[in-house]
């Protein structure tokens, strides 16, 4: 199957608790003071396009937090791909067009 001639832009929020870094966090973990920012990226060539920081962070903390996001986008860019995938490779299918 070809691959996706768009590009496909993934984003989520990470923070740190406990100097452990946490992404997409739920309403508590976000609540309770901890820092963390939204990361975006584009998943072909890794590209963070959005990165937004609103408190201070050690950068070795940071630097966790940050590679922690880039891999969540990434990893959640490879699921949604193969599902998408699949999906149309099955309609595809069903429909006798190949």
């Amino acid at each position: 199957m070809q691959e996706f001639p768009w590009l496909i832009l993934f984003s989520c929020a990470v923070g740190c608790a406990d100097n452990i870094p946490l992404m997409d966090l739920n309403y508590y973990e976000d609540s309770s003071g901890a820092p963390d920012m939204p990361v975006a990226i584009l998943p072909k060539s890794n590209k963070i396009t959005l990165l937004q920081m609103d408190s201070k962070l050690p950068l070795d903390t940071f630097e966790k937090v940050l590679k922690c996001g880039v891999e969540g986008c990434q990893k959640t860019y490879e699921i949604l791909l193969s599902h998408v995938k699949e999906r149309t490779q099955r309609l595809v299918d069903s429909r006798g067009i190949m």
